[in-house]
């Protein structure tokens, strides 16, 4: 059973890849814009950045899912942009992960989730948001995206994926690294 987060800032592929990823496979997708409440869709819109209190609630919304259908056994893969440390840890612990209520271990924490970080330059994520259409994040905040990021590192699960390679590569070099986990 393997349950993947396909993160990056907005416009890096996330939903594409995932939900591509997702059909090839049989597994469930869920695209984590779809849900943010309606005041987090409306921020965005405004051209104003989401913060640490915005995001926490949807991350956690997030996790639930995951968690779910992970005690169901399932496959998933979940498009999020999981910027900081934080809400990956979030992401995987949930409410626990949002208070920094985890306990240090002697060694390195079983991983439930994978991380796919597709990572590029922001000039080309640039190019692909300004030809997006009918989607509540504007070009404006691609910025705030950068400066929020915190790419994974270890001894995070998580593999990086530059998002300058064909959608079909970047499925085939997904997929390869799953068939080492399983």
């Amino acid at each position: 059973m393997v349950l993947l987060v396909v993160m990056g800032v907005s416009g890096s592929g996330k939903s594409t890849i995932g939900s591509h990823l997702a059909d090839k496979l049989g597994w469930k997708f869920y695209d984590g814009d779809d849900y943010h409440p309606e005041e987090n869709r409306k921020k965005m819109a405004e051209g104003i950045p989401l913060n640490d209190q915005d995001r926490i609630p949807w991350l956690c919304h997030l996790h639930d899912i995951l968690m779910r259908e992970h005690e169901s056994g399932q496959n998933a893969i979940v498009a999020c942009s999981a910027l900081k440390k934080r809400y990956r840890c979030i992401l995987e612990n949930g409410e626990a992960g949002a208070h920094g209520q985890l306990k240090e271990q002697a060694g390195p924490a079983p991983r439930k989730i994978l991380f796919v970080h597709l990572a590029g330059p922001m000039d080309l994520i640039a190019s692909r948001l300004g030809k997006r259409r009918g989607h509540f994040m504007p070009l404006e905040l691609l910025q705030s995206q950068f400066d929020t990021l915190e790419p994974p590192s270890p001894p995070e699960n998580y593999i990086e994926i530059s998002l300058e390679k064909p959608v079909s590569e970047i499925i085939s070099e997904i997929e390869a690294h799953i068939r080492h986990l399983c």
